[in-house]
């Protein structure tokens, strides 16, 4: 059986997990505790589940945002050990997002989430960062 051009045994069910602070995205990813857990079904519907991270030290709370089964976490401002082990656990950091959680959350599942309309304020952009040979940091290419 095929819908929209995608045999339906091949679509999956996509997680996108996003700290919160209230309704909004909270500006920092490391102190975050409350987390929405959206998950777009096959029919498309978008289901939102609350999950409380208290772990303080940052591996394990990478290892319990990790263990949520998310592909993909859309954040404010993140530390750059906490984004590396994120991304080593296999999901997509999208950094640098800030305002309403129910506007980020459609505007990604929508393909509309853009570079100036959800960026955090101050940020020059979502370019990743990069480390010097010698373990300096470097962002931007600076």
């Amino acid at each position: 059986m095929v819908e929209n051009g995608t045999p339906i045994a091949l679509r999956l069910c996509v997680k996108v997990v996003i700290p919160s602070d209230g309704d909004r995205i909270s500006p920092l990813l490391d102190v975050a505790r409350t987390f929405v857990l959206v998950t777009e079904g096959l029919d498309g519907t978008l289901a939102r589940e609350e999950v409380v991270v208290v772990e303080p030290d940052p591996v394990a709370k990478a290892k319990r945002i990790a263990g949520l089964g998310a592909g993909v976490i859309i954040c404010g401002a993140i530390s750059w050990p906490l984004e590396a082990m994120l991304t080593a656990a296999g999901m997509r950091v999208i950094p640098n997002t800030c305002g309403l959680l129910h506007e980020v959350m459609l505007a990604h599942f929508a393909g509309e989430l853009t570079e100036q309309a959800f960026l955090l304020p101050g940020c020059p952009g979502r370019q990743h960062r990069r480390r010097h040979r010698h373990g300096r940091r470097w962002r931007n290419g600076w």
